[in-house]
């Protein structure tokens, strides 16, 4: 495994919340665990038959690697205040947040149209997105009535927890 996909997968491991991660090869044995209640901290074992130095040597980097994922999530940070300030109107709506991390989609397949579009009424049991987790797709309900008057989120971007999706009217 090479040191940039090591890389690629604590980023990974950092954003899904999950708490340990191992991987096992005929060449190598990784395991990625994040120490409760410590965010952008990991302890990364590493295990190679041929020359175990040469792969944890690369881990000693990994550590510093993991602070642009803790820099990451102030990105939509930053952009949240843009946001709030250009549309001071947008209180009276009712935001649907996306009750899990994952990719999120707006329709069922890349063939079909979209579950919902601005302007659309919806009740509570309306399905209004789709979020792939873990090669796991979840159909995400409205739980509200109203009208759908802002989108969020664009498809096939990535969502966080309790991230807002769209934005419903429900008068």
């Amino acid at each position: 495994m090479k040191p940039t996909e090591i890389q690629d997968l604590i980023k990974f491991v950092a954003k899904s919340g999950v708490s340990e991660v191992e991987i096992e090869n005929k060449d190598f044995k990784i395991t990625i665990k994040t120490p409760p209640h410590k965010k952008g901290k990991f302890l990364v074992e590493a295990q190679a038959e041929a020359q175990p130095q040469m792969v944890a040597a690369p881990m000693q980097a990994m550590p510093v690697q993991a602070a642009p994922v803790a820099a990451a999530p102030t990105a939509p940070t930053a952009e949240t205040p843009a946001a709030s300030a250009s549309s001071d109107d947008d209180s009276k709506y009712i935001a649907i947040k996306s009750p899990m991390i994952g990719t999120f989609y707006r329709k069922p397949s890349p063939d079909k149209d979209n579950f919902v579009n601005v302007g659309d009424d919806i009740s509570s049991d309306t399905v209004v997105a789709m979020i792939e987790a873990m090669k796991l797709f979840n159909e995400i309900e409205a739980e509200i009535t109203g009208k759908i008057v802002k989108i969020l989120v664009d498809d096939g971007s990535p969502v966080e927890y309790d991230q807002p999706l769209f934005l419903v009217d429900p008068s």
